[in-house]
């Protein structure tokens, strides 16, 4: 350690307890990457807080020194969210995982942030109810209010924005707050849930999430639908939207996505650009929907499409979409993954989905298109050689264009995978002068810009 290490180590001891701080390599290491291709850089020490007071005394402490904090939960960002370019001290919630209370006849629950998204499911079960918010990874719900995560069901559902009900956050003054209630609805004061949601640990430090949650489905059915084109697959689902079918989740995969599919997870399904649908509800209800979705698909050309009711064949299913990244991963060894993520107008998506598939091709890389498409989120998963400058430049334009397309149509340059430093270059361009105002925001909140620094929002060098 260093000399200004160990006066931090030091006093956090005073503050906390031996197993609770570690400036061991293997641990520091494991904290200064997430699952994205950007560069690692481990921070200087790591905390393992059990409490919101713990939090509280890390953070005084590192504000008396201006040394950087970053918030940790498992390290499945996709944008270099968590890595510590600024070294600093990185603030592992591992420890913090109650689930605090589950409020059945309010639909809310109370979960600190450590607490993952499977972990919670399996309670809520107990008393009939589900979290919707799915990810795909079993991320932490903290991490999720992070980086205002959403998925498969959020056409359904809702985002995790739509989910937070009140937040407790330490500042980087040290104070501890909560930015709700719960209440379903209110009209008092500025609404500064969707202000820490997403802000991706720049603001503060969440320490316990107060959470939507929603009966579990009398009945569900999930379905396969192979079309010949990508296209058709794309206006398919515009068209399930515009007909009103309550549907649950549609996800795309195209061709090449669904040989990777059945590769890794072991299954044989249509290797055709396919839809992934979900419906929940009553039977009699479902048997409606599916019956007029079956008629929407097969006027745009469907092929063939495969009803499951029976709970594993779902799970089957889901996993397979699920699992797909990690298919790709082992589909090409030596390859780094870049996920891309933009999100349009529902009206937009099938040309942009034509136009990634077409410059994909022209650039000649290896990749498919995948998304969550009944919100007009999709990405492109791209498998590279980092060790080939020209190949990580070619998939560095590729990206840059499928953001530019989207801005174009007033969409985002992320959907649901956040800023970080991946996306960071975008701001200005989506941005324009409400860039400043989100600048103010944090240089009144964070003054001396040691939280999570240089993430989602640029920071001024001194004196300019």
């Amino acid at each position: 350690m260093n000399t200004d290490t160990e006066t931090l180590y030091e006093e956090l001891q005073n503050v906390l307890g031996k197993d609770q701080l570690s400036t061991n390599i293997t641990v520091r290491e494991q904290h200064g990457r997430d699952e994205s291709y950007h560069e690692p850089s481990n921070p200087d020490l790591v905390v393992f807080p059990s409490c919101a007071e713990d939090v509280r005394a890390v953070v005084k402490t590192a504000a008396a020194h201006e040394v950087p904090v970053i918030p940790f939960g498992l390290g499945t960002s996709l944008e270099g969210h968590v890595i510590p370019y600024e070294r600093g001290i990185t603030i592992d919630f591992s420890k913090m995982n109650r689930i605090v209370e589950v409020r059945e006849k309010d639909f809310l629950v109370t979960v600190q942030p450590g607490v993952t998204r499977s972990q919670l499911n399996k309670e809520l079960k107990k008393h009939g109810l589900f979290f919707s918010v799915d990810p795909g990874a079993d991320a932490t719900l903290g991490g999720m209010a992070a980086t205002n995560a959403s998925g498969t069901t959020s056409v359904k559902y809702g985002v995790m924005r739509d989910q937070v009900r009140d937040l407790e956050v330490v500042t980087p003054d040290g104070s501890i707050i909560h930015t709700g209630n719960l209440a379903q609805k209110s009209s008092s004061g500025y609404h500064l849930n969707s202000l820490f949601v997403g802000s991706e640990g720049t603001l503060g430090c969440i320490t316990e999430l107060t959470l939507r949650v929603y009966g579990i489905p009398e009945h569900i059915v999930a379905a396969r639908a192979s079309f010949q084109e990508l296209d058709d697959a794309v206006e398919a689902v515009v068209s399930i939207l515009q007909a009103g079918v309550p549907i649950a989740r549609v996800e795309l995969l195209d061709e090449t996505s669904m040989v990777q599919a059945n590769r890794f997870s072991e299954t044989d399904y249509h290797e055709k650009p396919t839809l992934f649908l979900e419906f929940h509800g009553n039977e009699a209800g479902l048997a409606q929907d599916v019956e007029f979705t079956k008629e929407i698909v097969a006027d745009h050309g469907c092929e063939s499409v495969a009803f499951e009711t029976d709970q594993g064949a779902r799970n089957r299913l889901w996993d397979a979409r699920h699992n797909l990244a990690y298919a790709y991963i082992h589909g090409n060894k030596g390859k780094k993954m870049m996920v891309t993520d933009v999100c349009v107008p529902i009206s937009e998506l099938s040309g942009a989905i034509r136009d990634a598939r077409k410059r994909l091709d022209t650039f000649g890389l290896t990749g498919g298109i995948l998304g969550h498409v009944g919100d007009g989120n999709y990405h492109v998963l791209l498998m590279i050689d980092m060790e080939n400058p020209r190949e990580v430049e070619k998939a560095a334009q590729f990206n840059e264009q499928i953001v530019e397309y989207a801005l174009e149509r007033r969409g985002t340059c992320t959907g649901e995978h956040g800023v970080g430093v991946g996306k960071q270059k975008y701001q200005e361009l989506e941005h324009g002068d409400s860039l400043r105002v989100m600048e103010r925001i944090k240089e009144a909140l964070d003054p001396k810009g040691i939280f999570n620094p240089n993430k989602l929002i640029k920071q001024k060098e001194a004196g300019q």
